[in-house]
């Protein structure tokens, strides 16, 4: 403080700077909200996030994973499953889990890769925060250790930032190559969307796209519906989508708006009655309320030179309206217009 001080007495020699309006101005600088650390009952580490107009976030540092966003008036917009695992070394079915290095069985690790059942640390180092009024930010990292060499035997760094503010949540990913060869990798965002009913809810944003069918082993198709809506087990990968995808949910009377950048592909899944019956960790009844749409790499996997950074960003927002079929104006939702 005092370095900084002496430096504006200097540049008010200078007839530069004026230190009283200058410390003024360092003081009405905005200022990130603060987070709390906390040890919930099953002894992870979580994270919670707030905001002025009462929304909230939380995040465990297992799975670098967001388990909770609720909206100013305290209402869960993220899905978590009545049957949710919640002890490591387990995944837990809910929230934000990280897909990484792998995506579903697609190479030869565990099922979507180690990234989720992994327990993260804060970052001493994060990239510098731009100036944001009234959001609440927090920074992890995961190192590759030797349990991970041993099984993917590439040295990373993978970063998520999380921030809240009013009406958004938004993860910033990133890896770093640390190794001193080339590696690729596959990475997904696996947004579980709560919803009043599956049967009532439609994804705008997809039309006229190819996908693979993982109901009809991988095969490729091209979608042929004006949106996509739900009637049976649902489980797709869309490629080269949009930068936004529009989830409708008619009888809450809300969309929610995904935005992303980095990540090409976008994964739509809902399991239905039998699926979720099979599944341990889901309940019976679950699939009736929930939607996951990914932001994703899938189909081309990032290719990563020695020391060499890749960066994604996903930006999740509610829109409260009276949408009924055939009112939304595509526009607004997909290309933000105003």
């Amino acid at each position: 403080k005092r370095q900084t001080e002496k430096e504006d007495r200097l540049e008010w020699r200078k007839g530069k700077v004026n230190p009283f309006s200058s410390s003024i101005r360092a003081r009405l600088r905005p200022k990130a909200m603060p987070m709390n650390l906390v040890h919930d009952v099953d002894g992870l580490p979580r994270i919670i996030l707030t905001e002025p107009t009462g929304s909230s976030a939380e995040v465990l540092l297992y799975g670098g994973q967001v388990v909770s966003w609720k909206n100013e008036r305290r209402e869960e917009l993220l899905f978590m499953s009545s049957k949710a695992n919640w002890k490591p070394p387990r995944a837990i079915r809910g929230g934000i889990p990280i897909c990484f290095p792998q995506f579903g069985n697609l190479g030869s690790l565990e099922q979507h890769g180690f990234a989720r059942n992994r327990m993260w640390s804060l970052d001493s180092d994060p990239s510098p925060l731009p100036p944001a009024n009234n959001q609440s930010s927090v920074d992890l990292i995961l190192k590759s250790t030797e349990e991970d060499l041993k099984i993917w035997p590439r040295c990373f760094e993978l970063r998520l930032r999380v921030t809240l503010s009013a009406g958004r949540l938004t993860l910033i990913p990133r890896v770093r190559n640390m190794d001193n060869k080339t590696f690729s990798f596959m990475f997904t965002l696996c947004n579980y969307f709560s919803v009043s009913d599956i049967s009532e809810v439609r994804v705008e944003g997809l039309e006229t796209l190819d996908y693979f069918d993982n109901l009809n082993n991988r095969q490729r198709f091209t979608e042929q519906a004006d949106a996509i809506t739900f009637d049976g087990e649902f489980e797709r990968v869309y490629l080269s989508t949009p930068t936004k995808i529009a989830i409708i949910d008619h009888e809450k009377k809300r969309t929610f708006e995904l935005w992303k950048d980095g990540m090409p592909d976008a994964v739509v899944w809902n399991p239905w009655d039998k699926k979720a019956k099979a599944l341990q960790d889901l309940g019976d009844e679950d699939y009736q309320s929930m939607l996951c749409v990914d932001s994703a790499v899938i189909e081309t996997p990032i290719i990563l030179k020695p020391f060499e950074e890749w960066k994604g960003r996903q930006e999740i927002s509610t829109v409260s309206s009276s949408y009924c079929s055939g009112q939304l104006d595509p526009r607004k939702v997909l290309y933000g217009f105003h």
